[in-house]
């Protein structure tokens, strides 16, 4: 009988246990001779049932040094304390069922106590042999749970050759029922697969591409498998999942174990893989910490297919666990630039010309997702502006048609950081240009405190010239005006000449606050008539003073540069008190 070691005996557990033994061991009126362990768990046997089937035993019993042997220990038995006891029915003749659950082991441990047809006819392990044959290796479903019921079993299961039987069935039956479906739906055999360990689905797998099984069929397996075996880290694309307290705890180590034991598995084959998967795997792999070859192997081969992405599958490796957003901005930027760099080779392979703006549809349906892309990530307030520049310079300005979604972007990230001054939030708009902005645009942006002076300048700029030639944007388009393109620099001239206005301002001020003294002290100096050469010495201070000013006001001619625009300067001359105003061309009065 067994009963568990280091526990009370009650009476109800006593006559369970005679009932047990009732059942299987012979007779009551022979007692039994020997106590086998195995682990906690006792059995009371009769050693002569026990060697007539097991030769393993018979040895123990023959070699040991003790005549007569009353204590065995078979703690070391493939599948412990409930096998042996199926084991111990066998010997005493008992009937039992076999299964597909319990095959693999039972045959484990009937190897490990020699009960084989060599030592007695129909022993235990040619009977199991024949269950796996005849029965549990007869359909792909009874396959693959034997090979998961070997898991526990190893290493004696893959010496007994129990795991290639396993692996090679379950490949060829994989096979056939991908190339000729026998079931609904026809990825049926995808599911059976999910229950294994990544170790027994990598042979499944390689026995699979063996065989010579399409690329999209073991892509469909790996996916599925991903999927189900991952399921708290790509449930979805927001990021949400579950987050381990402990970055070095067992069950994340397997979990990278998994992710890099995957991507090993990916055929090679350009588009078998949804981008969403490939970026669900990226996102696992950053946040499990997975090595670097796994990582730039999934960034690699995001890279190849850019083109099909979303915002929402961009935005996988920045994600958020338990209110932690991490951003990790180099997986994109190194993503997006390998990208760019093979249109680059397309382009130049085809004879185009890639720095001269010709962009390919699939360059340009990047860009507009990266424009989206740093709206999105805007709003984050550790993004620093060079970060935000170097995603956005990422792409060519020639692929974007138009600026208003990259305008979008930097006005959010305007917002989500109100204290820069105005040389950072210059270099935030450096990326933008504003000549190709929508007409919507550029009213936004003539409207907007936000944006520094030399871009509302530009906007405004534009729009006069648009009046002007009388060109009109059609349906949203941007139309790029030559003369626009043309007088870029005198745009520029005319932001400088913003600056060089309130210097000028300032000086008037001066001169005027002067001219306002030399009024106050007049009288007192004409009083003083009868010493002349003071007199001279003051008037020719009063002419130095005013040459000097005159050479700074012609300094900061307004109109050196062609602008008659002096709507900015005439307020400050207001109060100026000149009589006789000499007659000068642009002259100001």
């Amino acid at each position: 009988m067994a009963t568990e070691a280091n526990k009370p005996i009650n009476m109800n557990s006593m006559s369970s246990s005679l009932q047990r033994t009732g059942q299987w061991v012979f007779s009551q009126d022979i007692p039994t001779d020997v106590i086998v362990e195995v682990g906690e768990a006792n059995f009371s046997l009769h050693k002569f049932m026990l060697v007539a089937k097991s030769n393993y035993i018979r040895k123990l019993i023959m070699e040991s040094k003790d005549s007569d042997v009353t204590r065995i220990d078979l703690s070391d038995i493939p599948g412990g304390p409930e096998m042996f006891e199926k084991a111990a029915k066998f010997c005493y003749g008992v009937n039992f069922e076999i299964t597909v659950q319990n095959v693999a082991a039972l045959h484990c441990a009937a190897e490990f106590l020699q009960m084989t047809d060599k030592y007695c006819d129909n022993n235990l392990a040619g009977r199991t042999q024949d269950f796996l044959s005849q029965v549990a290796l007869s359909s792909l479903s009874g396959a693959v749970v034997v090979l998961k019921s070997c898991e526990i079993l190893l290493p004696i299961s893959r010496d007994l050759g129990i795991v290639r039987r396993c692996v090679d069935v379950v490949g060829a039956k994989a096979c056939n029922e991908a190339m000729f479906p026998c079931r609904t739906p026809p990825n049926w055999w995808t599911e059976e697969l999910c229950i294994l360990d990544v170790d027994f689905f990598t042979d499944v797998v390689s026995s699979m591409k063996q065989r010579g099984l399409k690329p999209s069929s073991l892509a469909s397996a790996i996916i599925t498998y991903t999927e189900r075996s991952l399921r708290d880290l790509v449930r979805d694309h927001s990021g949400r999942g579950v987050k381990f307290s402990d970055p070095d705890s067992e069950e994340r180590s397997q979990q990278r174990d998994l992710v890099e034991s995957i991507v090993s598995l990916l055929p090679s084959d350009k588009g078998l893989f949804p981008i969403n998967f490939l970026c669900s795997l990226l996102r696992c792999a950053v946040f499990l910490d997975a090595s670097l070859a796994s990582k730039n192997e999934l960034e690699r081969r995001i890279s190849v297919v850019l083109e099909h992405v979303t915002v929402d599958d961009l935005l996988i490796p920045s994600f958020t666990y338990d209110g932690e957003r991490l951003l990790d901005l180099d997986s994109v930027r190194r993503i997006i630039s390998a990208f760019v760099e093979k249109e680059k080779n397309v382009g130049v392979f085809n004879g185009g010309d890639f720095n001269k703006g010709l962009s390919s549809v699939s360059l340009q349906r990047v860009t507009r997702t990266v424009d989206s892309y740093l709206a999105e990530i805007a709003s984050y307030g550790e993004l620093t502006i060079s970060k935000f520049n170097a995603i956005a310079n990422l792409v060519p300005k020639s692929s974007r048609k138009s600026d208003d979604d990259l305008y979008r972007a930097i006005d959010i990230f305007l917002k989500a950081h109100p204290n820069l001054d105005e040389i950072e939030r210059e270099k935030v708009c450096s990326s933008m240009d504003p000549l190709k902005l929508s007409y919507e645009a550029r009213l936004h942006a003539s409207q907007n405190k936000r944006l520094p002076v030399n871009i509302v300048l530009h906007a405004l700029y534009y729009d006069q010239l648009k009046l002007r030639s009388g060109v009109e944007d059609k349906e949203g388009s941007v139309v790029v005006v030559p003369e626009a393109v043309a007088t870029r620099g005198q745009v520029k001239a005319d932001a400088s000449l913003a600056k060089e206005n309130e210097a000028l301002r300032s000086e008037l001020m001066k001169m005027k606050m002067y001219v306002s003294d030399l009024q106050k002290n007049g009288g007192a100096a004409g009083a003083s008539s009868s010493s002349n050469a003071p007199s001279n010495k003051k008037s020719s201070g009063k002419s130095t003073f005013f040459s000097s000013v005159s050479k700074k006001l012609g300094k900061l001619n307004p109109f050196r540069h062609g602008s008659k625009d002096t709507s900015n300067i005439d307020e400050d001359l207001a109060g100026v008190d000149i009589t006789k105003p000499r007659r000068r061309r642009f002259s100001i009065s």
